[in-house]
């Protein structure tokens, strides 16, 4: 058994780090509050600026964007999400595990398979995994901006509109409560201009500037926001499993002082006893 003051030393140096991870905890519950109302403002624009998309196409039947026409796929592209630090559990690899199980699965029907990262934990776990990574951007931050991720959308939207991918995924984390968070892989391009809403029959719509223009843009500001969407929701995702992992190592500390003090307590009595046998084996020796 340990001394009583190796004893002491390992309990101070435990309930600092136990003081660490308690202050860690309140700041990622802050921070995935204070994402989850960003979360929030940007649902009304990725779902309305679908719609708006499906009443141009409907005006517009005859002209046929490439993001909204149906390919024989052959090659894929993916944008993966991930965060850029740790200390948030299982949360990646709870992503990435299934997403490499897809990836043999594209590979055994023999399509190609082309990637997007965004996060410096997607970017390190796939430098060891036999794929083709054509784009990548790290550092975005807790309060990710549009700006940071267009470079990497848009070489992603000029292999699929020269026809190198067919088909254009994102994957990332979905934020279903602050305990759970779901990977998902959901489809980008091409875009079901179909509109939840019940369409007009007649149309009698006039643009500025062209429909078609018009519909070029909206179609790029569309990708953009589903992008950004993914990323924000997944920073959320990070901080919630940041949160719950952090309290775990408080919770763990906690029981680690508690067996630490009991040992403390057992080296103290025995030295007090033997103090005790010693003080008796003197006595009697006189």
């Amino acid at each position: 058994m340990a001394n009583k003051k190796e004893i002491q030393t390992k309990i101070g140096s435990v309930k600092n780090t136990q003081k660490i991870t308690k202050a860690m905890e309140m700041v990622a519950a802050s921070k995935m509050r204070r994402t989850q109302e960003t979360m929030k403002k940007a649902l009304p624009y990725a779902d309305k600026i679908r719609g708006v998309i499906g009443h141009i196409f409907k005006a517009n039947p005859d002209y046929k964007h490439p993001f909204l026409v149906k390919r024989e796929v052959k090659s894929t592209g993916y944008i993966v999400v991930s965060s850029d630090k740790g200390l948030c559990g299982g949360l990646n690899v709870n992503m990435f595990r299934p997403f490499i199980a897809h990836l043999k699965q594209q590979q055994d029907n023999n399509i190609k398979t082309n990637l997007c990262l965004v996060g410096a934990k997607g970017v390190q776990f796939f430098r060891s995994v036999d794929v083709n990574v054509i784009a990548a951007t790290t550092n975005l931050g807790e309060e990710p901006l549009v700006e940071d991720l267009v470079g990497a959308i848009k070489i992603m939207l000029d292999e699929y509109t020269e026809g190198k991918i067919d088909q254009l995924f994102i994957v990332h984390n979905s934020f279903v409560n602050t305990m759970s968070q779901k990977p998902e892989i959901k489809t980008l391009l091409p875009i079901d201009p179909s509109d939840k809403d019940d369409l007009q029959e007649h149309w009698d719509y006039i643009y500025e500037p062209d429909s078609r223009d018009l519909l070029d843009y909206i179609l790029m500001r569309y990708i953009e926001s589903q992008v950004y969407r993914a990323v924000v929701e997944n920073v959320a995702c990070e901080m919630a499993a940041k949160m719950v992992a952090m309290k775990s190592a408080t919770d763990n500390a906690g029981k680690l002082i508690d067996e630490l003090e009991l040992d403390y307590n057992k080296a103290r009595q025995a030295a007090i006893t033997q103090e005790i046998s010693e003080i008796v084996g003197g006595a009697a020796a006189v």
